[in-house]
């Protein structure tokens, strides 16, 4: 009896420490939810690198921020897109739906891209587009919710036209897949051509991946334009070269292209030399941000760092600006939107703004294949925007 006793008062006191060591302990404050990244690149087939060096490049700028984002640490969600359009609808609806994704990045394809736009612009998710140019995205289809960090099909090529004009060639060949980047591109050449006082004699189309581009140069031999105009990346890219260089024509009918030559150089060796292109990035920029950006990446991943590996970082720069701009509060989306369409992002391409219908303003280059480098030569065109075509934002 006295033994229970006993017990039982030990008990309370214990309980009264307890409660009174609660009353005096600190206040624990609950850590803020993470934000949910969905991540709808290629990891496999023509543009699987493609998709690697953007998400390199979105998680250095994730950890020059801190790596975390206004202090949200963040969970990333993966879908591989496989660079099919078809799948575009079911892919992205499994980031919204499923995972309840805060914001998707993609991606790289055009035509998977538009598909990915049209879910998002009727679900409201924002959507940050690292790469894929369809002018669409930026044009008809424009909405608050959905950003390009890249570059639109019309921009890098435009101004080749006017390059090859300035070296006097007259007539032109235009090659390249039969898909929305390709014919937007090529829509987009032929206007600045021949505003400069060319003229396109042929557009010469091959069905996507394919990569038999032979019979197409017995065509433009024919043809003998003054010179080529083209858009090919990735291995698609790599065997233009080759096949170019190995049909006769690199010495009699000079190519010239916006990606083609972008993060193949080391694969085709010699058959790229002296290739130039015009692109919103270039080695050896006289950019002090792009060399430390540089130096930054080549540590990390023990890689060098192309066009979309500076996509994905630039894509970083802008969340990260955002969410800095609203604190943290990823709910205050008008905030959030705001400060992504008045952001400067101090970029290694060189300073740029966002254009009224979430499209960058930039400078595009002009560069030359000197070695393993696509060598910066001149500003082929300064503060391009993008005419951004039926866009009707608000």
């Amino acid at each position: 009896m006295t033994t229970n006793v006993k017990r039982r008062q030990l008990l309370a006191g214990a309980a009264g420490l307890t409660a009174a060591s609660a009353l005096h302990a600190p206040f624990v404050l609950a850590q803020p939810a993470k934000i949910k990244v969905g991540m709808m690149l290629p990891s496999s087939g023509t543009f699987a690198a493609l998709g690697a060096s953007i998400t390199n490049g979105f998680r250095l700028a994730v950890e020059e921020a801190g790596g975390n984002l206004a202090g949200r640490e963040i969970e990333y969600y993966t879908v591989d897109d496989e660079s099919n359009p078809a799948k575009a609808p079911e892919n992205i609806n499994r980031l919204i739906e499923r995972d309840k994704v805060d914001v998707v990045i993609g991606t790289v394809h055009s035509g998977v891209a538009l598909g990915m736009a049209k879910v998002a612009r009727e679900a409201g998710t924002l959507m940050l587009v690292p790469n894929a140019g369809a002018g669409a995205i930026t044009g008809p289809l424009c909405s608050p919710n959905i950003f390009r960090t890249s570059f639109s099909n019309w921009q890098p090529v435009h101004p080749m036209g006017k390059v090859m004009a300035a070296k006097g060639h007259k007539t032109a060949v235009f090659i390249t897949w039969n898909y929305a980047a390709g014919k937007e591109s090529s829509a987009s050449f032929k206007e600045g051509f021949e505003a400069a006082g060319g003229k396109v004699v042929k557009e010469l189309l091959l069905p996507f991946p394919n990569v038999e581009f032979l019979p197409l140069f017995a065509e433009v031999a024919a043809l003998n334009p003054d010179g080529v105009a083209c858009f090919f990346a990735g291995g698609g890219g790599v065997k233009f070269i080759q096949d170019y260089k190995r049909a006769g024509l690199k010495d009699k009918i000079p190519v010239y292209s916006t990606f083609l030559t972008e993060g193949v150089l080391r694969a085709v060796k010699d058959d790229a030399q002296g290739i130039e292109t015009t692109m919103h990035y270039a080695d050896a920029l006289p950019i002090a941000r792009d060399a430390e950006f540089r130096r930054k990446y080549a540590v990390t991943f023990k890689l060098q760092p192309d066009v979309y590996a500076m996509q994905g970082f630039d894509t970083g720069l802008l969340l990260a600006q955002a969410m800095a701009a609203v604190k943290g509060d990823f709910g205050n989306r008008d905030g959030m939107i705001q400060a992504m369409e008045g952001a400067t992002i101090d970029s290694p391409r060189g300073k740029w703004t966002m254009s009224k219908a979430h499209n960058p303003i930039m400078d595009i280059y002009l560069r030359k294949v000197v070695g393993e480098e696509n060598k910066y030569q001149s500003v082929a065109w300064k503060a391009l925007a993008d005419p951004a075509r039926g866009c009707r934002m608000g």
